[in-house]
């Protein structure tokens, strides 16, 4: 029970690899807040996640809305009264080639994958200052790291996560709140099920380890920099893909 009587923020954790998150960290002994603009599916996680025995909230929050988050923060406080861990796991694509990737696609893959994660790490900061603790970790991406066709608006937001992740942890490091972020390879979930057999054939032979990895894979290095285990790490992001990207 590595994570006994903290509070865990996972945004985007109605489903897929936020979910998957949301449930490792509550087995270790997390009280679970999901955010998701889908409510039903934040509300069904929460369901998965009261039978481990846990407390949770779930809320439907537009993570590019500052007001919001910071209401949505607000609500937190009220029912746990701090906000010991954060993950900004909430993200979209809007994929299409560059020079056919209207503004709207841009604005809306920045807003959300960039955009709220600042307004989110802004928000439980302010908490975690006052705590003078706290774990933040962000995932970001293999693509923000080395591009890839088609994703100028995904892979632009997800470097700038990284960048953000280092510029937060040279901040808030003197608060006793450790910044780091996750960027995962190629991971089995619903929308790389749908790939084609030779689309896969040609990733897989991209990829050392000669697999796609699962969900759990990426709970688990969270669960890892959410822990005491990570106290001395900060400002770093972590590849788990397989091996795809060595840097």
């Amino acid at each position: 029970m590595r994570l006994k009587d903290k509070v865990a923020l996972v945004t985007g954790g109605g489903r897929g690899i936020g979910r998957q998150i949301a449930l490792t960290l509550a087995q270790e002994g997390a009280d679970i807040v999901i955010w998701d603009v889908n409510l039903q599916e934040a509300e069904k996680a929460c369901v998965d996640i009261q039978a481990l025995g846990r407390k949770t909230l779930s809320a439907q929050v537009d993570v590019t809305d500052y007001v919001k988050v910071e209401e949505a923060i607000n609500k937190i406080l009220d029912k746990f009264t701090k906000v010991d861990i954060l993950i900004n796991n909430a993200g979209i694509t809007r994929d299409n080639l560059l020079l056919r990737m209207s503004q709207q696609d841009w604005d809306a893959v920045l807003g959300v994958n960039l955009k709220g994660t600042f307004n989110c790490i802004r928000a439980a900061s302010r908490v975690m200052i006052k705590q003078r603790s706290g774990k933040i970790v962000s995932i970001a991406s293999i693509i923000g790291i080395i591009g890839n066709p088609g994703q100028a608006n995904y892979s632009a937001s997800k470097a700038g996560i990284i960048a953000l992740t280092k510029t937060a942890a040279k901040e808030l490091a003197s608060r006793g709140i450790n910044v780091n972020a996750i960027a995962p390879g190629f991971i089995q979930t619903d929308m790389t099920a749908k790939l084609s057999e030779g689309v896969r054939e040609k990733m897989l032979a991209a990829i050392p380890l000669a697999r796609m990895g699962s969900p759990a894979d990426v709970a688990s290095a969270c669960l890892f920099l959410a822990s005491q285990e990570a106290d001395y790490i900060t400002g770093q992001t972590i590849v788990v893909d397989g091996g795809m990207v060595m840097v």
